[in-house]
């Protein structure tokens, strides 16, 4: 991918652990390196389809200012953050952080912090039977919406489906989203969990009736097996009320266990288990 590259900004500013630092201040060098098609802008001649390195080394320098620091550490994850969230077309930011004056008592050169961060593509389930169950899917799309990780790029219609299980409950409204985070999957899993909060999700009954259910189906092209996190979902290939609107909105979303897509997928389960003449009604 092609890139735009602010090399050796640098700043003054006021961050470390001794006091000395955040009262004095040091000089910092930051560069960065933005990772984005330029093709348009350089077969067109337009500013508009590229970013301004002029007005980037500002956002650069804003955040580097504007909070004092312990670590540097924290300082290049607030500018990479601050890169990813300003410009849509950038994907991915390499971000150094170098601190040539760091209170060591020998001799060197600088010592330096070097991160990398990008957008990640996740998709998402979404599901309530109880109380306004529309209601508490276009909250999750509206709380999601307003973190500044998250981006919400395709919401599915809502279908109503059956429960799974046998607990007697409810009809269920399900929907799938995709979104583009900078959050990492247990990061997000965090978000999400204080969502379904928000919206009053008890977790008493498994597979029992719930407020408002958010599952991460997909995650870039991630396979994570851990005790409370299992990325991708364990039962989306079996289930048609994730696979339909997912399918909606991806249906090349991409099921690196099973290599996959999600239509793939779909016809897969309907030749295993063609769906009822009540599900098809619904």
């Amino acid at each position: 991918m092609d890139k735009i590259i602010i090399k050796d900004l640098e700043i003054f500013a006021h961050h470390g652990v001794l006091p000395e630092e955040k009262a004095k201040g040091q000089p910092f060098l930051v560069t960065a390196e933005l990772y984005l098609s330029l093709r348009e802008a350089g077969m067109e001649d337009d500013l508009a389809k590229t970013v301004n390195y002029a007005e980037a080394a500002a956002c650069i320098e804003e955040v580097m200012t504007q909070e004092k620091y312990d670590l540097i550490e924290a300082a290049a994850e607030s500018v990479a953050g601050a890169l990813l969230t300003k410009y849509e077309s950038v994907k991915k930011v390499h971000v150094r952080v170098s601190k040539p004056e760091a209170p060591i008592p020998m001799t060197f050169d600088t010592v330096m912090v070097d991160i990398t961060r990008k957008k990640h593509i996740a998709y998402l389930s979404i599901g309530s039977n109880l109380g306004d169950r529309e209601g508490y899917l276009d909250y999750a799309v509206e709380q999601l919406s307003k973190d500044e990780y998250i981006r919400v790029n395709k919401v599915s219609n809502y279908i109503e489906t059956k429960p799974f299980g046998d607990v007697e409950q409810d009809d269920f409204l399900n929907g799938c989203l995709e979104i583009e985070t900078l959050y990492d999957p247990r990061e997000l899993l965090s978000v999400i969990h204080d969502i379904e909060n928000g919206a009053g999700r008890k977790r008493l009954i498994h597979w029992g009736p719930r407020t408002l259910d958010i599952d991460i189906l997909l995650y870039d092209r991630d396979i994570i097996m851990e005790e409370d996190l299992k990325i991708p979902h364990t039962w989306m290939a079996k289930r048609y009320f994730v696979l339909e609107p997912l399918v909606e909105i991806a249906p090349y979303a991409y099921h690196p266990g099973f290599s996959k897509t999600a239509l793939e997928l779909l016809y897969i389960l309907e030749e295993k288990e063609p769906k009822t003449e009540t599900e098809d009604k619904e």
